[in-house]
């Protein structure tokens, strides 16, 4: 059984398809990160899967019914882009009130410990810091233990050490077999927490696999080595990144991007090429992105289908 089924789904914005016959399923327990640029129709295909709005074609169902249905969203938690909280409101009376809407909610002192929002909870929510509102949109996303959850940029705007405690609050509800499917445009955070990957780019899913598998699609290799050399313009470099400052020996640290690092290597050596501190990676989850999805084409709708 699937908790979150989108089947032959089209939305329009006047003239504009933000989402094109657009199909996807979420079984229980997985863990998904949702990536594409900003004009994609991630956060529309995020308002269907939630009930803000309805498809122009197509079905979409939450555990099993209608999204648009209160009965079916009494499992959903949700944390959008943009969240309005009441600004004279302290922290603990918003997540007493959210609580109060599920039968059987997170206590409040609990969820602002796992949030790091204790001291907080008697400070009014207009007073608090962009990172701190965002750390309580997540916690209210969790607090009535939801079976499905919905994040849609949760990071956005938090610094790296509250950026990893928010990882780190996701990673316990996944293991307690919660589902997430979550859109960012932090590469890595994608990179970090999810097992299986959706690219969507123009309104269409371009890709949808295991993360091993996603950054499999790359036809590039990542060869880092140091070399006093110029290695841009050898043949099977498709481009050079380096390195700021040089070695004590005038050596420069290159990343050398090619389809064949074993040929580059070899070619290399047989050149009798100096370098040395040689590594040879996979690629990225940014690179597997950027070569399944043309982002030098403009996006339709900007900020509305995100």
């Amino acid at each position: 059984m699937t908790v979150i089924t989108v089947d032959g789904v089209t939305r329009r914005f006047g003239d504009v398809v933000a989402l094109d016959d657009v199909s996807l399923d979420v079984g229980p327990g997985e863990l998904v990160g949702l990536l594409g640029p900003n004009g994609a129709g991630k956060s529309t295909l995020l308002s269907l899967i939630s009930g803000q709005r309805r498809p122009d074609r197509g079905t979409v169902r939450l555990l099993g019914g209608d999204p648009r249905d209160a009965a079916s969203r009494i499992g959903l938690g949700i944390t959008p882009q943009e969240t309005g909280l009441p600004a004279t409101l302290r922290v603990g009376e918003v997540v007493d009130f959210v609580g109060g809407h599920f039968p059987d909610p997170v206590p409040t002192g609990e969820l602002l410990d796992q949030f790091s929002l204790t001291e907080m909870s008697r400070k009014q929510t207009g007073a608090l810091s962009g990172g701190q509102k965002r750390r309580l949109a997540v916690a209210l996303s969790l607090v009535g233990r939801p079976r499905v959850v919905l994040l849609d940029e949760p990071t956005t705007g938090l610094d790296v050490s509250a950026r990893q405690a928010l990882w780190d609050a996701i990673r316990r509800y996944h293991a307690g077999g919660g589902t997430v499917l979550l859109t960012s445009h932090y590469l890595e955070e994608v990179q970090a927490l999810a097992e299986r990957v959706v690219v969507i780019d123009r309104g269409v899913v371009r890709a949808d696999d295991s993360l091993e598998a996603i950054l499999q699609q790359v036809s590039l290799r990542r060869v880092v080595l140091t070399c006093a050399d110029d290695l841009s313009a050898w043949p099977g470099v498709v481009r050079v990144e380096r390195f700021d400052g040089a070695s004590s020996d005038g050596g420069t640290r290159q990343s050398l991007f090619t389809p064949d690092a074993d040929a580059l290597v070899r070619d290399l050596v047989r050149a009798d090429v100096d370098f040395r501190d040689l590594e040879i990676r996979g690629a990225s989850l940014e690179e597997a992105f950027a070569e399944m999805v043309d982002t030098a084409v403009p996006a339709p709708l900007e900020g509305a289908t995100r």
